[in-house]
């Protein structure tokens, strides 16, 4: 597998959606961003390399957000999942559920804004330097 530690993965069907979360991160971490617009996309990327972050869209074309961070996290256990979702919010019982469970690190809702994303990635980040 080949090892990319400072690429994140953006899953996101909107291209405008993943542009934006791309820039920020580009521009905020140095990091170098892979995307994906649907769920079987985003798994062969994880299949294929190790990345250091995943944003998940809640809702895509091919499947549920949560339901492809189950399958993500099959494949890579350790990776931090953050969703972005206009559909969900916070304190969605599903939401919460998927927090609770660590399914998930954090939750963003669209539309965002440009230090939500940045606050959310250093939590995830953290979150996972503290399970090691």
């Amino acid at each position: 597998m080949q090892v990319q530690e400072q690429s994140f993965l953006i899953v996101d069907d909107e291209p405008d959606a993943c542009w934006a979360l791309e820039r920020i991160l580009e521009r905020q971490r140095g990091t170098r961003c892979r995307r994906a617009a649907t769920a079987e996309a985003a798994l062969g990327e994880v299949r294929r390399g190790s990345f250091a972050l995943a944003l998940l869209d809640a809702k895509l074309p091919d499947m549920d957000g949560l339901e492809l961070a189950r399958h993500v996290r099959a494949i890579d256990g350790a990776l931090p999942i953050i969703i972005v979702s206009g559909y969900f919010y916070q304190d969605d019982v599903a939401i919460q559920a998927a927090l609770k469970q660590g399914l998930i690190q954090c939750f963003v809702a669209k539309p965002f804004r440009h230090e939500e994303i940045v606050r959310a990635v250093a939590e995830a980040i953290q979150q996972r330097g503290g399970r090691k």
